[in-house]
């Protein structure tokens, strides 16, 4: 599986998520549920990270042109407070995010070029992008676990967000009714 493929996974959950968390109450989303967290408390807290996370690798980092830097999403993204902000808000900056993401995978970059981790310092660790996205992608896995986790916690059935659900089928040569995939067994010769 590519960065592109495992990306079209987690956009397809993330709207399956996003769909859910707008039908909870209010309450419910601004719950203090990690008490003794510096930063992160809440659902919509970690729903913001998610994205701030990717807007800040993949946007500002590798492309030099975060969402969050042309102001309109403005916020302290390293201790973040989201009860501050609507649920539609955080919603509106992810989708930014996540099609400016889909455009620039869908552009064909090169996967394997290297990426300095902090621009402004000539001595910075590099990674390559792949390397990169499957960071960003793996930390919104992680993330996502533990959304749905504070979703059980208040009593909520999360959604089902698992890979298998998003995959699409493949067909067997067994499931086709033959082998070869055209209904022939081993041996059996067409007319």
């Amino acid at each position: 599986m590519n960065v592109s493929e495992y990306y079209a996974y987690l956009s397809a959950a993330r709207e399956q998520l996003w769909n859910f968390l707008r039908a909870l109450p209010q309450a419910d989303l601004d719950r203090d549920l990690i008490e003794p967290g510096d930063r992160f408390h809440s659902i919509k807290d970690l729903v913001l990270h998610v994205t701030d996370v990717e807007d800040h690798w993949v946007h500002s980092v590798a492309r030099g042109d975060g969402v969050n830097r042309e102001g309109r999403y403005a916020h302290d993204w390293v201790k973040p407070d989201a009860a501050q902000y609507d649920l539609g808000w955080i919603i509106e900056y992810g989708r930014e995010v996540n099609e400016r993401t889909r455009a620039f995978l869908d552009s064909g970059p090169d996967m394997n070029r290297s990426v300095k981790l902090v621009q402004d310092d000539p001595a910075s660790d590099t990674v390559t992008l792949d390397q990169l996205m499957w960071h960003v992608m793996t930390h919104e896995v992680r993330h996502t676990a533990q959304i749905t986790l504070m979703i059980r916690q208040l009593g909520h059935t999360p959604p089902w967000l698992d890979y298998m659900r998003f995959a699409r089928p493949q067909v067997t040569p067994a499931q086709s009714g033959g082998v070869d995939g055209l209904g022939l067994d081993d041996g059996e010769d067409e007319l």
